[in-house]
């Protein structure tokens, strides 16, 4: 059994009867795996609310549910992912701690989770991050090390790093173990439709690296195998979607550009890209200039706060940008971890 250094108080594993189900990737990732992350984490993570609103159906003409997971812990569902990937780590081996990079959400949850465990942290953050994300990651007690986006090798970086330490590297996407905690918000999406006699004909993820949508394309495909699961992406960084099409992974042309700071890794991760290519279908691209108003409308109508990469699947379906016309559609709101002027002149307008 896994000891941590605290106890969290705890709201129960989630089950799901699909003990049948096999899925093509399943030799990266398996549900297997996400439900084994589901029974790790709970009590640790938050099993954030299914929104429904009147007022945004109204808006697209479909029936729309939104994943909060802009109110889990760290404010993203990257703890889901780090927290199940520490747990994953021999105890003896736990104690060196754990390394890793990340424009700031990963590097929360990565932090936060480390802090319960009692184990160091070391994060590689670009030094045009959000300060925010900065200032809470070092409050969860990890040690942050800047470096330039554009111009420096963060991986590089980083195993360097872990080579001094003897850390253990959590990649903030292509880890299974990593992949498999985010997967547990498909869990909860299932749960919940379920439950509330729902079927989803589509589910909108915001996507980086791609491991959130790859855990959730595994969760969702156990329960409703015809669902489309499609990424959103910033412009000029859909790398996902064009690998897609393409068949093999390509990588984008910059590496900064977006005020979707949390969605701009270079290019879809192996493991992850594995599992997209099976379950994933190609997705939209959002001009920045969307993500300010679904902000605005999150805020003042779902009365959630979300971040610019956090609401682009949001801003996908408020523009109109997807067909959704009569279906019953998911909407990931993945983070809300903003700044005070970002979020002020969201509302500003």
């Amino acid at each position: 059994m896994l000891t941590t250094a605290v106890a969290c108080i705890g709201l129960g594993a989630m089950t799901m009867d699909s003990a049948a189900v096999t899925l093509p990737s399943e030799s990266v990732l398996s549900l297997a795996d996400v439900k084994d992350a589901a029974a790790r984490i709970a009590g640790c993570a938050v099993r954030t609310p299914l929104i429904h609103n009147d007022v945004l159906d109204d808006a697209v003409g479909a029936k729309v549910f939104v994943k909060a997971e802009c109110l889990q812990r760290t404010g993203s569902f990257k703890f889901r992912g780090a927290y199940n990937r520490i747990a994953m780590i021999p105890e003896g081996k736990r104690a060196s701690g754990v390394v890793a990079c990340s424009s700031g959400n990963h590097a929360q949850g990565l932090a936060e989770a480390a802090r319960l465990f009692g184990i160091p942290a070391t994060i590689v953050m670009p030094h045009d991050a959000p300060a925010v994300k900065r200032a809470r990651t070092e409050r969860s007690g990890a040690r942050v090390v800047g470096y330039d986006r554009a111009g420096e090798d963060r991986d590089a970086i980083a195993a360097a790093i872990a080579e001094e330490t003897g850390a253990t590297f959590v990649h903030p996407f292509n880890d299974p173990g990593v992949m498999a905690g985010q997967g547990t918000a498909g869990l909860e999406i299932a749960a919940d439709l379920a439950a509330l006699g729902e079927r989803a004909d589509r589910v909108l993820v915001p996507v980086s690296g791609g491991g959130l949508i790859a855990g959730v394309a595994v969760a969702m495909a156990a329960t409703m195998p015809d669902v489309v699961v499609q990424p959103v992406e910033p412009e000029g960084f859909d790398d996902l979607t064009r690998s897609l099409e393409a068949g093999e992974r390509v990588a984008n042309a910059q590496a900064s550009g977006s005020i979707a700071d949390a969605l701009l890794a270079p290019t879809p991760g192996t493991n992850t890209f594995a599992v997209h290519r099976e379950l994933v279908r190609p997705g939209i691209a959002v001009s920045d200039d969307l993500l300010r108003p679904a902000m605005a409308f999150a805020a003042r109508e779902l009365k959630v706060v979300a971040e610019p990469g956090g609401v682009i699947a949001l801003a996908a379906l408020l523009s109109g940008l997807v067909p959704v016309r009569g279906e019953t559609v998911v909407v990931v709101l993945s983070g809300g971890n903003v700044d005070d002027q970002m979020l002020a002149s969201a509302l500003m307008g």
